[in-house]
Parts: structure tokens; C-alpha cells; sequence
């Protein structure tokens, strides 16, 4: 299956955002791509640097206008879409959702991100409330997508809920970037251990997993920090975490790959982790802490 990661830099103005995912989305549809996979929040800048309630603004319904305008691209270019957007449910409760749109234009599902960072430069909390619609693949004609979204990525919980569930593919719409302040050694430390993490699912799940992160630097509009310099490195693995392609760390890149979804069946029948799960035993997992 063709898949295309479409790894872009972020500007203020909405609108010129959305121009360059739809050339970009275009460019994978010519190249093949059946399925096309953007970054987290990709509508706007990460307004996530700082709490300030007129980037509420930003939130829009679902169904709304941004759903109408990515399910017309899927629908023109036939593919399978998975976007990220700013969702107003009600007055006063937003979610961080992903929303996945059929190649007909309809939305095949959508995935409230879970897990909800509160860090300095990711104020997530302050804009989002915790999703409510549990791990479950949404259907579509390429497969069963286990859409997560960013912080969910270091939740193994999270992907083997999607893989019990029958995902055939973990997909992480991600924005993670470095604090100019921390040295090259720890940037280092904490890209690799973003890119070990995920590949780990692959493995422990028998399943390819595809990440797709924004890329340049985003200035903090408090003027507190430099900004983030959001680390690129898009990437898809396969159910072996063995790397397909992935994407430089400092430019924007349409990355188009092959994902293999049969190779599944023959990693698990050689390394049958789902079968030697010791379930009656994992009850403590739902335990914050075992004390």
C-alpha cells in the first residue's frame, strides 16, 4: 500500500496552511499514494506554546469547514485522509481529534486523543479534554487504521489496545520538537528515544507503524522561550520495527512509501506475542501505581 507522510513547516495564516496540504496531499495522489497522512494540528501554528483562550478560536465543529474541505480533497484524489484538527464539541469542551475521511469524501471515523501532555511548551491540558472514544480501529477501504495522536505514542498500553482491537496499522499524527535551550546531546536522546518507542510498538505488536511529525522552528508568542524546533524525522516501520523510509529532521519532505499489511501474518506466526499473553495476570495494569 502506497502511503504518503506529508512532513511540512507551519505558518499563522490558516488558509495558506491548508493551500500547501492540498498540493502536497495532490503530490501523493499522483505518486500513487492510496493512503495520506498528515501531521498533528496541521490547520495552524502549535498554539499549544502558550495558555491564552483567543486560540480557541482555532476549534471548529465536526462535521465543520475544515472536514468539508479535507473529505472534497480525499473524495477529488481518491485516497484515504488522515487529518488532525482543533474540535469544538460544545461551548467550553475541546478535543485534539483526528479525523479519518474515506476516499468518497466521507469520514470513516474519528480518534480523541487520550493522553493529554501538560509540559513546558505543550499546554495541551489547558486546550484539551481527555478523548472518550477509546482504542478502536476505524475501518476503511485500505485496511483498519489505529489512528493515536502524538502522546499517545509512548503508551504501549495504547497500541496494543489498537492491535487487540485488529488495527493492521498504528498511525501517529505527532508535533514534538526540541527546547532550543537543551543541548545537541539531549535532542539527540530525545529524538531517538520518540523513534525507539514507536518502533517498539511495531514490534511488540507485530504491525508497521507510521509516524508523521511537523518540522521547523515555531516561535513562542509569549517571548518566554525561543520557541520549538520541531524535529521532523516522519518515518514508517515495518512489523519489525526494520525502518521503510523516513523523512530529515530540518525540511519539508512528501515522503511516499510502501507498507506491506501481509507481512503481519507471517511476523506473528514467527513470534506469536499475542498468543503467550499472560492475561490472567495483567489485572495491575489498571492501576496507577502497584504499591
Amino acid at each position: 500500500m502506497k502511503t504518503a507522510l506529508i512532513q511540512q513547516t507551519n505558518m499563522a495564516d490558516v488558509e495558506s496552511n491548508k493551500a500547501k496540504l492540498a498540493k502536497n496531499i495532490a503530490h501523493g495522489a499522483h505518486h500513487g499514494a492510496k493512503l495520506v497522512v498528515l501531521q498533528e494540528l496541521h490547520n495552524s501554528l502549535y498554539f499549544c506554546q502558550s495558555e491564552d483562550v483567543d486560540h480557541f478560536n482555532l476549534a471548529e465543529t465536526i462535521p465543520g469547514p475544515s472536514t468539508d474541505f479535507y473529505g472534497e480533497l480525499a473524495k477529488k484524489h481518491k485516497v484515504v485522509l488522515v487529518t488532525s484538527l482543533f474540535e469544538k464539541r460544545a461551548t467550553g469542551l475541546y478535543h485534539n481529534t483526528a479525523v479519518v475521511f474515506e476516499s468518497d469524501g466521507s469520514i470513516a471515523g474519528t480518534y480523541r486523543k487520550m493522553h493529554i501532555p501538560d509540559d513546558p511548551g505543550f499546554y495541551e491540558k489547558f486546550y484539551f479534554t481527555p478523548g472518550d472514544t477509546g482504542f478502536h480501529p476505524i475501518q476503511t477501504s485500505v485496511g483498519k487504521l489505529g489512528v493515536l495522536v502524538c502522546w499517545d505514542q509512548w503508551y504501549p498500553e495504547a497500541a496494543r489496545l489498537m492491535a487487540l482491537a485488529g488495527a493492521e496499522i498504528l498511525i501517529y499524527p505527532t508535533a514534538i520538537g526540541w527546547d532550543m535551550r537543551d543541548s545537541f546531546e539531549e535532542r539527540e536522546r530525545q529524538k531517538n528515544a520518540w523513534i525507539t518507542v514507536q518502533r517498539g510498538h511495531a514490534v511488540a505488536n507485530g504491525i508497521p507503524v507510521v509516524a508523521v511529525n511537523r518540522v521547523g522552528t515555531e516561535d513562542d508568542p509569549t517571548g518566554q522561550t525561543e520557541g520549538i524546533n520541531f524535529w521532523g524525522n516522519s518515518f514508517a516501520v515495518g512489523p519489525q520495527g526494520e525502518y521503510i523510509e523516513f523523512a530529515p529532521n530540518d525540511e519539508e519532505e512528501n515522503l511516499i512509501v510502501d507498507i506491506d499489511l501481509k507481512r503481519s501474518e507471517e511476523v506473528r506466526r514467527i513470534w506469536p506475542f499475542l498468543r503467550d499473553r499472560r492475561i490472567e495476570d495483567y489485572g495491575d495494569l489498571s492501576k496507577r501505581f502497584r504499591d
